[in-house]
């Protein structure tokens, strides 16, 4: 499969991808860990079949230590024993705030509420940041059909 159209070759597109991965450093930056970021954004990457975003969080998570088993296991977060409480309601956030379109209420308020109970107000606003983050990168990637398997991480450095 090749791309229906380069986002990194064209001027206006690059310009925005910068700007775009500004916005991402802002969470990376944040009091939201690391493990959970990565986590959230290869579960709504994985909804939304974002290839290139699968490959890319896998890689990267791979590369910052985090093991095989609980990345195969994102997909079933809810019956793997893998993931913490606080992971857990990270992961519920991202596949209620992901499935918008698909006749879901939202964010349910049991949902809401295990966030609260695990995340302060800085990493909440990270969270909730992250989500919208992720799946607008998505989108942008299944648009234009972006490959999975090509994914280095000298290709966020030339964004940035």
């Amino acid at each position: 499969m090749t791309a229906r159209f380069d986002l990194l070759g064209n001027k206006t597109a690059t310009t925005f991808a910068k700007r775009f991965f500004s916005a991402g450093l802002v969470i990376q930056q944040s009091p939201l860990p690391a493990t959970t970021q990565a986590l959230v954004s290869l579960r709504a990457s994985q909804i939304n079949g974002c290839g290139f975003c699968v490959d890319m969080h896998v890689k990267e998570a791979t590369a910052a230590g985090e093991t095989p088993d609980r990345l195969s296991l994102v997909a079933a977060w809810r019956e793997a024993h893998v993931f913490t409480e606080a992971e857990r309601a990270a992961l519920a956030l991202a596949e209620e705030g992901t499935r918008l379109a698909d006749a879901h209420p939202g964010v349910s308020d049991e949902t809401w509420a295990q966030v609260r109970e695990h995340y302060d107000d800085d990493q909440i606003a990270a969270l909730v940041s992250l989500v919208a983050l992720i799946n607008a990168a998505n989108r942008l990637n299944v648009i234009v059909r972006n490959p999975a398997g090509t994914y280095t991480p000298e290709m966020a450095a030339a964004v940035s």
